[in-house]
């Protein structure tokens, strides 16, 4: 049991369908928590970085695990992580539904054997074209997307290997583990697609600028993208919330 609810979180009866994660002040579900509860899914969203208990099992619970600026081992930093890992362990040995973003992403990648890497690669920030891959034209969450889609990114450590037997189905052209699938239920996206284009407005201006970005060509390509990326990752999102259901 929870001990010292949150406001935002579910107290009514029945139990809540989906156990949130949340890392970070500025990580929380947003889109995603809407459409979520659009399909009707009850939501319990733990402030994990204010110290707010995770549960020692999922129950009949889905998992959504957000993103956030730590690595999957980074305890020191977030002492939070490795409850957060044993319930990914369990979503994988119990097939339950779960997504993974970002952080979260890499979180479900280390458990399940694959490789993350800090500070890998090209960093990716701002709306950046996914493109689905052939092998995911049966996925019960890509296969119904465009060839392409716009997400947000915000990332600097990359996923560098996927877990064994793990199904590769999103890369873009910086980063090519996008989205993958581990199991029949373990979904992981390296995107943002919880997060709207105004969130782009509130990054760090001249932490955007030293990364060779412009801010403000920043923010109005992810609002010309927000219409396709809204109803693309909101069908997905409904998806998602029918599996988590089911």
């Amino acid at each position: 049991m929870l001990l010292n609810p949150s406001p935002d979180r579910t107290e009514q009866n029945p139990a809540p369908d989906l156990l949130v994660v949340q890392h970070t002040p500025s990580g929380g579900p947003d889109l995603m928590g809407g459409w979520l509860r659009e399909a009707d899914l009850r939501l319990e969203v733990v402030r994990a970085h204010l110290g707010e208990p995770l549960p020692d099992a999922l129950g009949d619970r889905a998992l959504l695990v957000l993103g956030g600026g730590f690595l999957p081992w980074d305890d020191e930093r977030a002492p939070w992580l490795p409850a957060v890992r044993h319930l990914i362990g369990q979503a994988l040995r119990q097939g339950t539904p779960m997504l993974g973003i970002c952080l979260g992403a890499q979180l479900l990648a280390h458990v399940a054997g694959g490789t993350v890497m800090s500070r890998y690669g090209t960093p990716e920030f701002g709306s950046v074209p996914i493109r689905r891959r052939a092998d995911a034209r049966d996925d019960p969450l890509f296969g119904s997307l465009p060839t392409v889609t716009p997400a947000i990114e915000r990332h600097v450590d990359a996923i560098t290997e996927l877990p064994p037997g793990a199904l590769w189905l999103a890369e873009s052209d910086r980063c090519p583990y996008q989205g993958f699938r581990v199991g029949k239920a373990a979904w992981g996206v390296q995107f943002h697609p919880e997060v709207a284009a105004a969130r782009v407005r509130s990054w760090d201006r001249e932490g955007l600028r030293m990364q060779g970005l412009d801010p403000d060509l920043l923010y109005a390509r992810a609002k010309a993208d927000e219409p396709a990326a809204a109803t693309a990752w909101q069908a997905f999102t409904h998806r998602f919330a029918g599996i988590a259901r089911g």
